[in-house]
């Protein structure tokens, strides 16, 4: 694998993605080429020897279109905020420079925000790379370039960057990075013709991490976003004239209600994990549902018009997850994101493309610091929730593996991916799962352990100063047992018993209170409840077999070995500092 041949010299990305450099065949029977490094600059070798080969420089454009930023307001907020539809097209144009084979792009349940992690390792790895294009959801340029500004260059992600370069920091990242306005969920991604038609003549690589990560969002937004994106971004891949591969992040929760050891296979046109999973014996022939996406669509139109306008976004939401659950999915998200992959290896004709799926993102591992982390993923609701003594206990089992990979990882491992298929350019498809449930599983009980572990030795204090004690988490195995629990314990820290009885203003607010946050932690659990008594594994031969072909120096700077990780050191000194540090903001008071 070679980090320095990389397979594009154009790349456009359409948010939440990463990746890296592969092996490539080197034509008249030569080796290998290894990646090398003097004088900060990237070089290849042939046989270790001391030919340099010829390189190029690449302009990356990347699209992310930023939306309800901020604070989840919902379960599904809180559980997967991705920032709503993020959308990052990763474009490189040819240049004079060396480059390595990589470029990148993830999330998970949630995905992290793979754009800002994939720039920045491409300008902290790569500095010598031309431009990077932001398509950037703004009303106008000057708008696109406030966001860029305020919302990636004041990214304490990029400090390592800002450390290196000091003063010409920022007029050093205007210099790689171009703001685009547009809309991933527009037809031509909402660019003006002449920048489109710029794009495609340059682009070499089209990454796709767009997606809308609530586990129930309306039927309507996510089908826009999560199944239809992936398509209108191949409609546009199929006139760039230099396109070798076209990459597409997805979820290894994709694969439903799939139980035991799940394969890197790709999704066809019209499959259903509820098809699968029947038999003659349990269900008829005729009873399985038959999934066709345009009539999907279709639904979610017709409901949007048949509906008092103030009901419509509670109606798509119900929508979405019957439907889900109907064909054999979990949830709004997942079932969407499926289909995506399906309308992707349905219209992707001779267009090489490579799918990453990822497991649970988490904060990174070790770059470019260990611990960062944005927004409240899957797991970390819970974990502060917990630390902060307001969620003693939670439904789930304590023995189920919970599939957890380092957002850093997950960048690395697509960049290989890139690297290897974009450089063969051939009109296939390819899975890769990202995570650790088989090769270093990581269990539920085990999550909170550590935990509880962390918050025993650095405890969060209450609003009197004082430390918050917090004892194991207890699992319950039912949604009625957990419901009611959890009830128990929100009356109880309400102080609703201990109003006055002739207060009954006070005490109708108090239960009124106390109602809302049972309902929600309720509506949250069931969201949760699905993973946390999850029976899927999922295989990852494909990304080993990336890893093993990469050279050690590549290992050493572009290392995705989730075998490695120590999970207790992970979670005690990298995972909860990085969500103290990064969305707590070091806040100490619950």
């Amino acid at each position: 694998m070679s980090l320095s041949q990389s397979p594009m010299s154009t790349a456009f990305w359409a948010y939440k993605s990463y990746s890296l450099t592969s092996t490539h065949a080197i034509p008249n029977g030569r080796s290998n080429p290894i990646l090398t490094t003097a004088n900060n600059h990237y070089h290849y070798y042939y046989n270790n020897n001391s030919t340099r080969t010829s390189g190029r420089t690449y302009n990356i454009v990347c699209g992310q279109n930023k939306e309800n930023a901020g604070s989840y307001g919902s379960l599904s907020a809180v559980l997967t905020q991705s920032n709503g539809i993020t959308s990052t097209d990763m474009v490189v144009e040819s240049g004079t420079r060396t480059i390595p084979t990589i470029p990148t792009t993830t999330t998970t349940i949630p995905l992290m925000k793979p754009c800002d992690a994939f720039v920045e390792k491409m300008l902290r790895t790569v500095p010598d790379v031309g431009k990077i294009f932001l398509l950037i959801k703004a009303n106008d340029k000057e708008a696109a370039i406030d966001r860029l500004k305020n919302e990636i260059l004041a990214s304490e992600l990029f400090k390592c960057l800002e450390q290196t370069h000091g003063e010409s920091f920022k007029a050093f990242m205007m210099r790689k990075l171009v703001p685009i306005t547009g809309n991933v969920c527009e037809s031509n991604l909402g660019m003006d013709p002449y920048t489109a038609n710029e794009i495609a003549n340059e682009v070499d690589v089209i990454i796709n991490s767009a997606a809308s990560t609530s586990f129930d969002e309306r039927y309507d937004v996510a089908l826009n976003t999560n199944t239809r994106g992936p398509s209108r971004l191949l409609g546009f891949a199929k006139k760039c004239k230099k396109l070798s591969l076209f990459l597409h992040v997805s979820t290894a929760y994709v694969n439903g209600e799939r139980q035991g050891v799940i394969m890197e296979k790709p999704f066809h046109m019209g499959q259903t994990i509820a098809g699968e999973s029947s038999t003659s014996k349990t269900l008829p022939i005729l009873s399985i549902p038959v999934l066709d996406i345009i009539d999907e669509i279709k639904l979610a139109s017709d409901l949007k018009l048949s509906v008092h306008e103030n009901e419509v976004a509670q109606k798509m939401k119900e929508l979405g997850l019957q439907r889900a659950k109907m064909f054999g999915w979990q949830n709004t998200y997942v079932f969407t994101k499926a289909m995506g992959e399906m309308l992707v290896n349905s219209v992707r004709g001779d267009i090489p493309v490579v799918i990453i799926r990822p497991t649970i993102t988490e904060s990174t591992h070790k770059e470019p610091f260990p611990g960062w982390i944005q927004g409240n993923r899957m797991l970390d609701p819970v974990i502060i929730s917990y630390g902060k003594g307001q969620l003693p206990g939670f439904i789930g089992d304590p023995k189920t593996i919970v599939d957890v990979v380092p957002l850093d990882m997950v960048v690395n491992a697509s960049i290989a991916a890139i690297a290897k298929h974009g450089i063969a350019a051939k009109p296939e498809l390819n899975v890769y799962h990202v995570g650790s449930s088989t090769i270093n599983p990581l269990v539920l009980n085990d999550v909170f352990k550590f935990s509880c572990d962390h918050f025993t030795c650095s405890p969060l204090m209450d609003l009197k100063g004082e430390n918050i004690d917090i004892t194991g988490m207890k699992f319950f195995s039912s949604m009625d047992n957990f419901s009611s629990y959890i009830s128990d314990e929100i009356t109880q820290r309400s102080g609703v018993m201990d109003a006055p009885i002739s207060d009954s203003k006070l005490r109708v607010k108090l239960e009124m209170k106390c109602k809302k946050k049972v309902e929600h932690v309720v509506h949250m659990a069931k969201l949760y409840e699905p993973y946390m008594f999850y029976r899927g594994w999922f295989d990852n031969r494909n990304t080993q077999k990336l890893m093993e072909d990469m050279s050690f120096e590549e290992m050493k700077d572009f290392g995705f070995n989730v075998g490695s990780i120590n999970w207790e050191n992970y979670i005690l000194n990298v995972h909860i500092p990085g969500l103290r540090r990064h969305i707590m903001k070091g806040r100490l008071v619950s």
